[in-house]
């Protein structure tokens, strides 16, 4: 029988079987089957309360009541018949998850029966409670009401689970007082801001039909994957989502040979059932790899609108943690579960465009020569210059500090990378003059087997937290647990405030004859030229451009979230959202403080933890081991041989240490100072600390106490058994 929990945790993972492969399946037949899409209204509905929805969904137009009445049947009989029993308002709260509360069809009547009923009114507006979920003070514990409204351009799903089938509608969630508790709304607003601002400037540019504009989102989840059977083991992984003790392995990533590797088999059957979950709610995943660290994965979608494609990264999540349960996995989406190894970021992919004009930010194969372009990519320069550090705060999270300013991720300075051929043209704009554009060449292996294609004109830079990558913008900042709504919004407003200004600029300039070429160029000049310190394409990891950034170019190097999260008081960044009616001043007020909440509670929650693990786990097994060390010590002297004390003295030394560093820690805990501002930098500037101390003394103790004595399993472990 295996002598500790660790070591009969090893036991039950050489002893677990692949699960067998799901069934192959036709694309075409799995595709959105689980979702009331398009083509299902298209067939169930008539063909004018269809084209209003169409109208509704395209247009941005108003709902009718009689419209939402004869899809709230259509959708009630397609989810009824799939087996449905309830149905639910899904919604985003301001913690980054996923809320719902599920709601029955059944209405009893009055003769002992019962029917099915979902009228119009139930569609379109639900009443969970307003006061429950973090909302920074808008709501009092008394003023309990809130309101979902459907979202009617994320389309409803069915969520099946061993429980049963449940319809899934998208809402936004708002006060009772009107104020957004939720992370969708302030996206639709922004949608609706650029929608805005780039119709304005593309009919000064000529266009006569513009069809609605849009952001799009493409986010490659980063995650690890270890046994569960490690989890009861871990309450540090259990409840915070990291380790936060471990020696590093003697083996990590420093060979280079998991990035892209072989999956291992037991993987790739869960990549392969999680894939098939999401095609049958239409979400487009489309690449699957291994990632650099050991156990450290990568699953990516194809772009979607980006309303959309949150509400698709929410569910993504969902079914990475639900599938991994079954497998006997556990799915951990901590930015930095373990130290020492490369954690885990969510890479958005940003762009905007229609169905006239296309992608925005597409430069053609002559980019000197669309102005349409270097428009729309100058307003990005502007708006990332003007708001980078709001774009910091936006991923700001205790958990995302972990990585930021690391070799893994790009630093907590915002920057923008153009490419070697984009920088070259804005260069030419700020110097007043504008020649050509480099061309990419040929891609020649010298072996003539092997086929010559063209070249990009650029390189990729993966130090750079904003790049420009062919023909959309990659933000690399992004923690991989996070909702990528928040930077979404970030983005989007800051564009919108952008082509604003732009707009006001080139009119200027055409009411004062000037032609529209010459007025568009003089006003790029404008903008490179207060703007172009943000436009970088060197080595983003470096001290040298961390300096450069900070004393030369006036960038800001906000390292922490406790550094970050003050931005959103700012005036300039109040009078923003406002300007573009993103967010009112409440509630921008309003996430701030449940931002820090949220960064204080995460650190507290470890801090606890880190005390608790540290006194009733490793202490005991370092006690033990002294108590063995000194019976042997006793036995070789005993013998007449040579005995040194070195490694007692050690061991005791660090044990020591454990014990004074936790009782600061938790005087620290116990005594955190008022204001929120002063309890995030406590957070920041005492607990981590200390909690980094605390972490020395015990990853000291694991690398001299015996190995059968040690409580906790091992880096090496979890991240090779599996």
């Amino acid at each position: 029988m295996p002598s500790s929990p660790r070591l009969a945790a090893i036991q039950t993972i050489q002893q677990r079987t692949t699960p067998p492969t799901p069934p192959i399946q036709k694309l075409d037949e799995l595709w959105a089957s689980d979702v009331f899409s398009l083509d299902k209204m298209k067939a169930a509905l008539p063909k004018e309360i269809f084209k209003s929805v169409q109208r509704t969904i395209r247009e941005g137009s108003k709902l009718d009541v009689s419209v939402a009445n004869v899809v709230a049947q259509a959708m009630k009989e397609w989810a009824t018949s799939r087996g449905a029993l309830y149905y639910s308002h899904v919604f985003y709260p301001l913690t980054n998850s996923t809320a719902e509360k599920h709601d029955g069809f059944i209405s009893p009547q009055g003769d002992g029966t019962a029917i099915t009923e979902f009228t119009g009114k139930v569609l379109v507006q639900g009443e969970p409670d307003g006061s429950s979920f973090p909302n920074g003070g808008i709501r009092s514990t008394f003023e309990a009401r809130g309101y979902t409204a459907w979202d009617i351009t994320s389309p409803a799903f069915l969520m099946e689970t061993p429980n049963g089938v449940t319809l899934c509608i998208p809402t936004v969630f708002v006060s009772w007082t009107g104020e957004a508790l939720d992370k969708k709304t302030p996206l639709l607003r922004s949608n609706a801001a650029v929608d805005a601002q780039a119709r304005r400037l593309l009919k000064m540019l000529g266009e006569k039909e513009i069809a609605p504009i849009n952001s799009s989102c493409g986010a490659e989840q980063e995650y690890f994957l270890i046994d569960s059977a490690w989890l009861p083991l871990r309450s540090d992984l259990l409840l915070a989502g990291r380790t936060l003790f471990g020696r590093s392995s003697a083996k990590g990533q420093q060979f280079d040979d998991h990035y892209f590797g072989a999956i291992p088999e037991r993987v790739q059957v869960f990549m392969q059932e999680v894939e098939r979950q999401m095609y049958r709610l239409g979400i487009p995943a489309k690449t699957r790899h291994n990632e650099v660290a050991p156990s450290q994965f990568e699953i990516a979608p194809f772009f979607e609108a980006a309303n959309v494609a949150t509400d698709h990264q929410q569910l993504t999540m969902t079914i990475l943690r639900s599938t991994a349960k079954k497998h006997g996995l556990a799915c951990l989406l901590h930015e930095k579960p373990f130290a020492g190894i490369n954690g885990s970021g969510k890479h958005v992919n940003w762009s905007i465009g229609n169905a006239t004009q296309g992608n925005l930010l597409d430069p053609g194969n002559t980019p000197h020569e669309n102005l349409q372009f270097l428009l729309f990519c100058g307003a990005v320069i502007r708006g990332i210059h003007l708001y980078g550090p709001l774009l910091r705060a936006a991923i700001a999270t205790a958990s995302n500090d972990h990585r930021l300013g690391a070799n893994e991720a790009p630093p907590a300075i915002i920057s923008v990378y153009l490419g070697s051929q984009l920088e070259d043209v804005f260069r030419q704009i700020r110097e007043g003059r504008l020649s050509g554009s480099a061309i990419g060449g040929v891609m020649n292996f010298g072996v003539q087997t092997l086929p010559e294609f063209a070249k990009d004109p650029g390189d990729r830079n993966r130090t750079s937290p904003f790049a420009f990558t062919g023909n959309r913008f990659e933000f690399r900042a992004v923690g991989s647990n996070q909702s990528v709504a928040g930077p979404l919004v970030v983005l989007n407003t800051v564009l919108a405030d952008s082509l604003a200004w732009i707009a006001d600029q080139l009119q200027i300039r055409l009411n004062a004859g000037s032609p529209l070429d010459a007025a568009a160029l003089a006003v790029l000049q404008d903008v490179m030229t207060q703007h172009g310190n943000v436009v970088f394409g060197g080595d983003g990891y470096s001290s040298e451009w961390h300096r450069i950034a900070v004393e030369q170019r006036g960038l800001e190097n906000l390292r922490t979230s406790a550094d970050a999260l003050p931005v959103l008081k700012r005036d300039n960044v109040r009078e923003l959202f406002e300007r573009t009616g993103v967010l009112t001043p409440v509630e921008l007020e309003s996430r701030y403080e449940v931002y820090s909440e949220q960064y204080v509670l995460a650190i507290e929650v470890e801090a606890k933890l880190a005390v608790q693990i540290a006194r009733t786990q490793v202490y005991p097994a370092a006690m033990r081991y002294l108590g063995e060390l000194a019976g042997s010590l006793q036995l070789q002297s005993s013998m007449g041989l040579q005995v040194s004390p070195d490694t007692q003295q050690q061991v005791a030394a660090h044990s020591q240490a454990l014990m004074d560093v936790a009782g600061q820690l938790q005087d620290a805990i116990d005594h955190p100072p008022h204001g929120t501002e002063a309890h995030v930098r406590h957070c920041a500037d005492v607990l981590l600390p200390l909690m980094g101390r605390l972490r020395q003394a015990v990853d000291g103790l694991e690398a001299l106490v015996d190995d059968n004595l040690w409580p906790l399993p091992s880096y090496q472990e979890m991240l090779f058994l599996r």
